[in-house]
């Protein structure tokens, strides 16, 4: 019991740390989550967003393996689906046990529903929109997933974020009053000393584009905040991380 009392003060500890700007009250709903369902902070579990809490697939998919998910099944509903406009529906089921009869949940993505900088990959994000939506039935969860969010939520507009040799990064505002996800990123950089190209990389392997400049605000968020727990536990862990994204040189003829 101690043991679990000092998890959840050391997830929150973190949490305030990595959103010192967020109210209170706030963290009282965080401390039910990772009570509860035991969601990871270090591990880019949950994420805050528009003065919300949002679970992360990554969180969902260890939930559902730290439990014992049995399987999830996911599938292609064809007479819903559009290719010649690009829309996808999903249909994902979840099984707690072999014998469970599942839990179903449903998810599309279209142009009209993702950022306009992922556009192409609304089949990939109807899947996993599915499968968050039965992963959230199947194991009780109640917040919506960031995967989930549609196009115009806010802040809708994607984030350009370029740190440059100096540490500097490209412009992007804040509609909330927090500090800008710019900011956040370079003070990042330079207080643990990170080289800025690697971490462009790396941010973009995390948000599955192939630059920064590609991702949403959502996925920036939640990278940044991966990146500011993993530098506080193990920085040298994180430069090995960083140096597998350096480009090798070539062989001089």
């Amino acid at each position: 019991m101690s043991s679990n009392l000092s998890s959840i003060r050391s997830e929150i500890h973190l949490a305030r740390q990595i959103w010192a700007w967020v109210e209170r009250p706030k963290f009282a709903e965080l401390r039910k989550l990772v009570k509860i369902h035991r969601v990871s902070v270090s591990l880019g579990d949950v994420s805050y967003v528009d003065g919300h809490w949002y679970v992360t697939n990554a969180g969902l998919l260890r939930l559902a393996h730290r439990v014992g998910c049995s399987g999830i099944r996911s599938v292609l509903q064809q007479r819903l689906s559009d290719a010649a406009t690009n829309r996808w529906v999903f249909k994902a089921t979840v099984y707690r046990t072999p014998k469970s009869r599942g839990f179903v949940g449903y998810g599309d993505a279209d142009p009209s529903n993702v950022s306009p900088l992922v556009r192409g990959a609304e089949m990939r994000i109807a899947e996993t929109r599915a499968v968050n939506r039965a992963l959230r039935k199947a194991y009780g969860i109640g917040l919506c997933s960031v995967e989930e969010l549609g196009s115009f939520s806010t802040p809708s507009k994607p984030v350009a974020v370029t740190p440059g040799s100096n540490g500097r990064a490209g412009s992007n505002g804040s509609s909330s009053g927090q500090p800008r996800l710019r900011d956040q990123l370079c003070l990042l950089i330079r207080q643990y000393n990170l080289d800025p190209n690697l971490v462009k990389a790396y941010a973009a392997d995390f948000c599955g584009t192939q630059t920064l400049k590609e991702a949403s605000r959502e996925l920036v968020e939640s990278f940044i905040s991966q990146l500011t727990a993993f530098a506080k536990k193990d920085r040298d862990a994180l430069i090995c991380k960083l140096n597998s994204y350096a480009q090798p040189m070539e062989a001089t003829p």
